[in-house]
């Protein structure tokens, strides 16, 4: 029995909506795109070491699929809510320099793993991808394939602003191989727009949809923020209908934190504009109901898709994995991480790059990879890291599959998180059932404190206080 084994099919046919439950425990807590997350790594796992994990992951005959991404910081615009890694700027000629960088860091990361590796998955991020123009577009594609070669049959995505992309850059991104494409939206009402400082109209946004489909993409992602400033709900409730009306393959819906003493672009929000705990809580609960009624799948933490996407099918046949990217259909690659601030995934460490231009050219002009941070993760994390990635990605986990899997007795290695987990289960989150764990239609929304039990990382209440809340 895998650790991914489900006992049946159609566990994914109900999600429960739970006020009550939604409000009791609306905590701060991590979103695990990995496990340890990114505020455990330290400095202490620098380039060296990180040259070392590439080096081994050449030793033997068989070796991970092989993952990429890239970060492209530069914005024309600063959105007011974003807490991304960007670099606001008219200079084009910025992207030009950069990109000259991020060739020479993908030839180094080639070289260490001997040669040009096969790559099954893609992404491009930011920032904003597509402030590059399309010379450039073209010559970053040519400098990846140039050092890994892309499987014909790969998922390869990239992050677009339909205000700064038309038909001609759709098509070329097409040509150029890529095939899913994730374009912002956050929300079509114009005074939320305003006070983010992100005009956007629903005609440009649907002309890139049509263009991507149009040019061979297979699939199409939109993003939604609830909990921003000047939100209603009937405002809220007409974009969920003009995005609907877009159908999109999959629907982000993400909860809005708002940090504006860790983010400085949120500081122009004013407080006053902000919808009340109360109003934002039933945003996301109106926003769950149309999407359901509408026919898409609650894949988990904030993801949506239509049933016959592949994310519900691999979810459906216990394939999906979360990692950086959010739901993915790729198992557990390798991931390389190209670009400032991106985090890679070698083996069992986890690497991030430094964050800013300064510190990636001088590390790349003395031949350095310009990794600043990461960790090698421990047996007790991998037995932690399968348990969270069954919970989140499944809802449901076998202990003996666990057990088995990492030489351990689940009930008595886990004692004190079953003894936590029954807590929960009082309140109908989740049910523990033979040697079943099982998170129930009530307890999904909620599943990401689910995962918290059991983040050894999370034992002192104070180590919460740095995360967003679930809802």
């Amino acid at each position: 029995m895998s650790v991914t084994a489900l006992r049946t099919n159609s566990f994914q046919d109900n999600l429960q909506v739970d006020a009550e439950l939604l409000r009791k425990f609306n905590i701060s807590g991590p979103r695990y795109t990995s496990y340890p997350t990114a505020d455990r790594f330290v400095e202490a796992f620098d380039e060296a070491a990180y040259r070392s994990w590439l080096a081994k992951r050449n030793v033997g005959g068989v070796t991970r699929s092989l993952a990429l991404y890239v970060h492209l910081p530069f914005c024309d615009t600063i959105c007011y809510y974003c807490g991304c890694n960007k670099i606001v700027t008219k200079d084009h000629g910025r992207s030009a320099k950069y990109l000259k960088y991020l060739g020479r860091e993908i030839r180094l990361q080639s070289a260490e793993l001997g040669g040009r590796r096969r790559v099954t998955q893609m992404h491009w991020g930011g920032g904003t991808p597509t402030f590059l123009s399309e010379a450039e577009l073209t010559e970053l594609m040519q400098m990846i394939r140039q050092s890994f070669e892309l499987d014909p049959h790969g998922e390869y995505s990239i992050e677009v602003d339909p205000r700064k992309v038309g038909e001609e850059k759709v098509a070329l991104l097409g040509a150029l191989g890529m095939n899913r494409i994730s374009v912002g939206v956050q929300d079509f009402n114009p005074e939320v727009q305003r006070a983010v400082n992100r005009i956007q109209s629903v005609e440009e946004t649907t002309a890139v949809i049509e263009a991507a489909r149009k040019h061979g993409f297979r699939s199409v992602n939109i993003d939604l923020i609830y909990g921003l400033p000047k939100q209603t709900l009937p405002g809220f409730s007409d974009t969920l209908a003009q995005v609907i009306a877009c159908s999109p393959d999959r629907i982000a819906l993400y909860n809005y934190a708002h940090l504006p003493a860790v983010f400085k672009p949120q500081r122009r929000i004013l407080d006053a504009d902000m919808p009340q705990p109360e109003v934002k809580l039933q945003l996301m609960i109106d926003a769950i109901e149309t999407l359901l009624a509408a026919g898409y799948v609650y894949i988990g933490m904030d993801h949506f898709s239509k049933p016959d996407d592949d994310l519900a099918v691999a979810q459906r046949q216990g394939r999906l994995y979360r990692n950086f990217q959010g739901y993915s259909t790729y198992g557990d690659c390798d991931l390389i991480g190209l670009g400032v601030s991106a985090i890679g995934k070698i083996g069992p460490t986890y690497s991030q790059n430094v964050r800013t231009l300064e510190e990636y050219y001088d590390r790349l002009d003395n031949g350095l990879l310009p990794v600043m941070r990461g960790i090698e993760v421990t047996a007790d994390d991998l037995v932690r890291r399968a348990v969270i990635q069954a919970l989140s990605c499944h809802f449901e986990l076998s202990m003996e599959a666990i057990g088995i899997a990492h030489l351990i007795d689940f009930r008595s290695y886990f004692a004190t998180e079953l003894a936590e987990l029954r807590e929960y289960a009082k309140d109908g989150l989740v049910e523990i059932d033979g040697d079943w764990i099982v998170v129930t239609p009530r307890g999904r929304l909620l599943v990401r404190i689910l995962c918290m039990v059991f983040d050894k990382y999370l034992r002192q209440a104070s180590r919460r206080a740095s995360y967003s809340k679930v809802i």
